[in-house]
């Protein structure tokens, strides 16, 4: 996988215990088939409506599913009441950083979170 290729280590959601954040947080899947192609990890905190994690199976990239649960991420924001989302993503993933702007989102802030050097950024949904 690039990403650890890339920051030298395994990224954090990789070492995420499942069980526990489907317990504690809005987990939703992208199906194709029957199988798993997708998967978006939602969550409120004291700054907003934040998306935890966003992956998409990699024989799939570039095919609009992941660019689908950040609209249905949108979505459930509003449902819940908020006039903005946020997100962060390491400083090395240039091409998430890249793909973040293009859709509206804005850099605010850089913070070492667990370790990992992160960027984060934030879309508003008025």
């Amino acid at each position: 996988m690039h990403y650890i290729e890339r920051i030298g280590v395994q990224p954090g959601p990789m070492l995420e215990d499942y069980a526990r954040v489907i317990a504690e947080a809005m987990v939703h899947v992208a199906t194709e088939d029957g199988r798993v192609v997708g998967a978006i990890v939602l969550s409120t905190t004291d700054e907003g409506f934040y998306i935890g994690n966003v992956a998409v199976r990699p024989s799939l990239k570039g095919r609009g599913v992941g660019r689908m649960l950040l609209q249905l991420a949108e979505s459930e924001a509003r449902q819940h009441g908020y006039s903005s989302i946020y997100l962060a993503t390491h400083e090395l993933m240039v091409e998430n950083r890249a793909l973040y702007t293009r859709i509206g989102y804005v850099e605010y802030d850089h913070r070492v979170v667990n370790g990992y050097p992160r960027v984060f950024f934030r879309k508003s949904l008025a």
